[in-house]
């Protein structure tokens, strides 16, 4: 009886929180090395324009930096739809955040890595959150449409 009473109390997974959870990891993972090269000695970059080593990213704001800022508003969403405040525009917003950001992950990709330089850890973590990020905020949009909207936490106030 003790572990039925323990699967009727758990919580189930939302999609907002889970766009949230992708997003803070993506934001995370801009700070990790995203490129990497063993040429004169080798060096790193990272999506927000730090490098060490003889690799070195032009100077400026550039597409790493609009990742974390875009993964920001992704978490301030996917939270949106986890708490329950305008669902149906929170999923709006974070799908189209959370494709750009995706769009934005490739765009990166495709302008820095070239030989002799290789995508590092980093970037696959960017890639795998945003595509993570992009699932839940579709599942949170058809949750929504579908009318089922979140119910409220236990000892929440609406």
């Amino acid at each position: 009886m003790g572990a039925h009473a323990n699967v009727a109390t758990m919580v189930r997974l939302r999609p907002g929180w889970l766009v949230a959870l992708f997003a803070a990891v993506l934001a995370t993972s801009a700070f990790l090395p995203w490129l990497t090269t063993s040429v004169n000695g080798g060096g790193w970059a990272n999506a927000i324009g730090g490098s060490a080593g003889s690799l070195e990213l032009p100077p400026g704001f550039g597409v790493g930096q609009l990742i974390v800022l875009l993964s920001s508003m992704l978490l301030v969403a996917g939270a949106m739809i986890g708490r329950g405040l305008w669902v149906r525009l929170a999923s709006v917003v974070a799908l189209l955040i959370s494709l750009s950001v995706m769009a934005l992950t490739m765009y990166y990709y495709n302008i820095n890595v070239k030989p002799p330089v290789a995508a590092a850890y980093g970037l696959y973590i960017g890639a795998v959150s945003a595509a993570g990020a992009v699932c839940c905020s579709m599942w949170a949009l058809i949750s929504s449409i579908a009318g089922r909207p979140p119910r409220a936490e236990p000892g929440s106030v609406r």
